[in-house]
């Protein structure tokens, strides 16, 4: 995984209800951290081994799925396990989630099963890396096979054994002072706009990469082609 911390912070890990790969996958729980379930990414909690913290959503997708029964029941046990929300909002389920783990103290988050199925939410996942950054955080969507993250104004690096390609894109109308070293393709002080996309299909080569955008944000997207990290 692309850090550019030594130490890895408490996460909140939020599981959503897009495509997953249970096998490809794993949530790495580990103390302080806690585990959110998005709507129906409540069912997704046992085929990973975990037990969410909080379940939040206006659980349309519970309901679609016929398994109302089964939150009613944790609410009638533990109902501050439970966060129901109105169908009519602005924030959509996942940023919800997000803005629970603030509330509780957490920057960094991982977001599971957050791509696919429908591409509005994808894109809308998406666009919930770049609140993250702006609230201070860092934000990551995990795949089976495929890593995405956001940086502003920052530095990233990738160790030297990191595989699969790296692309980038500016999340914004433009990128300046974008920089990548360590990799095939190399950049120094370059501009990056949201109408071309020169980023994409980077390769790592057995180096640490290191991915600088001095004014603006990026989106990195590392397809690891089939490797977990």
């Amino acid at each position: 995984m692309g850090e550019n911390i030594l130490k890895r912070e408490k996460t909140c890990h939020i599981i959503c209800h897009g495509d997953v790969s249970f096998y490809d996958l794993n949530i790495d729980l580990q103390d302080g951290d806690i585990c959110v379930a998005v709507d129906a990414g409540f069912y997704y909690c046992e085929p990973f081994g975990v037990d969410p913290d909080l379940i939040i959503g206006d659980m349309d997708s519970v309901k679609e799925k016929g398994e109302w029964s089964d939150i009613e029941e944790i609410m009638e046990e533990n109902p501050e396990m439970v966060e129901i929300l109105s169908t009519e909002k602005d924030d959509t389920d996942t940023l919800a989630a997000i803005k629970a783990g603030f509330a509780r103290g957490y920057r960094r988050f991982c977001l599971f099963g957050a791509l696919g199925k429908r591409l509005d939410h994808t894109i809308a996942n998406i666009q919930c890396l770049s609140y993250i950054l702006n609230q201070g955080g860092k934000g990551y969507i995990m795949d089976g096979k495929m890593e995405i993250t956001a940086i502003k104004n920052d530095t990233i690096r990738y160790a030297a054994d990191s595989q699969g390609t790296l692309s980038l894109f500016a999340l914004g109308e433009r990128a300046e002072g974008v920089s990548i070293k360590g990799m095939k393709y190399l950049l120094e002080d370059a501009v990056v706009t949201n109408d071309f996309p020169i980023g994409i299909s980077n390769e790592f080569i057995g180096e640490e990469a290191e991915i600088t955008v001095r004014n603006g944000m990026l989106l990195l997207i590392n397809d690891m082609c089939g490797d977990w990290w």
